[in-house]
């Protein structure tokens, strides 16, 4: 490889589409993104349009190319957000939206189907817990409530599928994709009877199932006006990569042993890895297929930085620039001097599994001030994902956590987090956490000596004497909730 050879990392995201280029060394050369708006046709939806996705990785691409006219793309490996669902008639023809993680509508059926043997047998075997996020959840109730749609439907598939489907003309799903489906048995890497049997759908109804460094290239006949916009990249292999999730653990360095990898950006998620698949006997947890036989193991919290952005905007109406408005919370001690957050605002799915769940200030005092309303809101957002931690420290002994995502810009957010877990927290350099893995897996696909270097950024030391008031003021969440949740 030359100094003039880059690496592309391209992460398919809720709110936008990033293509990174990285050097050799893993350093950021040029990056472009697409955004792309949520669409909720009708309460509990939350849709997007397919072909805007694939626009905006196509041109993305495009525009990365041309701010490095004179370097050679080595290979594009490819992130993804996990639990989209998009139905396909037999003309390649989406018959729905983009159906995101987020999108609610089969919250019923899920809490059903997660109460019987049924549902716990899905569970284990797929490792993918019983939610309305779950493919499979999606997919029953369009077998319930649309069935002339799913009569028809001749693929299920989610929007890295399409969009390989798009540039290659074939249906496949990476392996790490097709984990969080529901769908998928965990052991065998293969798609689970069960679940196919739930639905009443055959294995030709899905994709191929292929490894996170499969490779394909742009067909040598300019099939489609796609391809033809992507001749700069005719020679380039495309590997298929894993999902968002797996790859920030990857691109942050927490696979080593005995890490914890959390991120907070508008949502939030814990992570260990693992060389085994493992569940949960509560159903608390997933566990997904990373690469290389490596799993994760975790939960995801809706409600993560998306809490801030609601508490400044909605209900305070507050116009100052977001590091101010964080910073309003240094002048309250720890604790939040008892006033508490439940910060369910757009329900739950770890730790509580409950889409049901919403938001309540409790403890409210003549004393309070807005100051107070933004430290409760941001030690909740700590508290919350130390609910989904705790339970993976049950299941492996953690002694380092390594942090990504917006919430690290904030020092004394990041400080709240190693005094709530009592543990070293280190702060990820590496930037576009989840592009880089995806180059990561792309290296490894080819064969190619890696010298990427993930540099160790700041270290946050534990403060014992916080994590004893804010262990108090956890504890007394989980109760408050307890209390609260058969009113939602």
């Amino acid at each position: 490889m030359s100094s003039m050879d880059y690496f592309i990392g391209i992460d398919i995201g809720t709110t936008s589409t990033k293509a990174v280029a990285f050097s050799a060394t893993g350093q950021i050369l040029a990056k472009q993104a697409c955004s792309y708006p949520m669409l909720h046709p009708q309460e509990n939806r939350h849709e997007q349009n397919p072909e805007t996705i694939l626009e905006a990785v196509v041109s993305s691409l495009i525009a990365l190319s041309s701010q490095l006219p004179q370097h050679k793309p080595v290979l594009i490996s490819f992130s993804a957000a996990m639990h989209s669902l998009i139905l396909m008639d037999a003309n390649d023809i989406p018959l729905t939206n983009c159906i995101i993680w987020a999108d609610n509508h089969a919250a019923d059926l899920a809490i059903a189907l997660r109460a019987t043997v049924k549902g716990k047998k899905i569970y284990h075997a797929t490792g993918v817990p019983i939610h309305a996020m779950s493919p499979l959840c999606k997919m029953w109730w369009f077998k319930i409530n649309e069935p002339a749609i799913f009569s028809t439907t001749a693929r299920f598939i989610g929007i890295k599928e399409y969009v390989f489907q798009r540039l290659f003309a074939k249906y496949i799903i990476d392996t790490a994709i097709a984990s969080a489906t529901g769908l998928l048995n965990s052991v065998e890497l293969r798609w689970e009877k069960i679940s196919l049997t739930l639905l009443g759908i055959e294995e030709q109804q899905l994709s191929a199932i292929v490894s996170t460094t499969h490779i394909e290239y742009l067909p040598a006949v300019k099939h489609n006006k796609l391809t033809e916009r992507l001749q700069a990249f005719k020679a380039t292999p495309f590997i298929t990569g894993s999902s968002d999730g797996a790859l920030a653990n990857l691109g942050t360095g927490a696979t080593v042993k005995d890490s914890m990898a959390i991120t907070i950006g508008t949502s939030s998620a814990a992570r260990i890895t693992t060389t085994q698949p493992e569940t949960d006997k509560d159903m608390r947890t997933f566990c997904y297929y990373l690469s290389g036989g490596q799993y994760i193991i975790g939960g995801a919290s809706n409600n993560g930085a998306i809490v801030i952005q609601w508490l400044k905007e909605n209900l305070l109406q507050d116009k100052s620039p977001y590091d101010e408005f964080i910073n309003l919370a240094c002048s309250i001690a720890s604790g939040s001097e008892g006033l508490i957050l439940l910060p369910y605002i757009l329900g739950e799915r770890a730790p509580l599994w409950n889409s049901a769940a919403r938001g309540v200030y409790f403890g409210l005092d003549v004393k309070h001030t807005i100051n107070h309303m933004v430290r409760a809101a941001l030690e909740s957002v700590i508290y919350n994902v130390y609910g989904i931690g705790k339970i993976l420290m049950e299941k492996a002994n953690v002694t380092t956590i390594y942090v990504s995502g917006g919430f690290t810009e904030s020092s004394l957010w990041v400080q709240m987090l190693a005094d709530i877990f009592n543990l070293p927290v280190i702060v990820s350099t590496a930037e576009e956490n989840a592009a880089l893995g995806a180059v990561m897996v792309g290296i490894e696909a080819l064969h190619l000596s890696s010298s990427i270097n993930i540099e160790i950024g700041k270290t946050f030391l534990p403060d014992k004497k916080n994590q004893l008031i804010y262990q108090r003021q956890c504890a007394k969440m989980e109760r408050l909730y307890a209390l609260v949740k058969h009113e939602f």
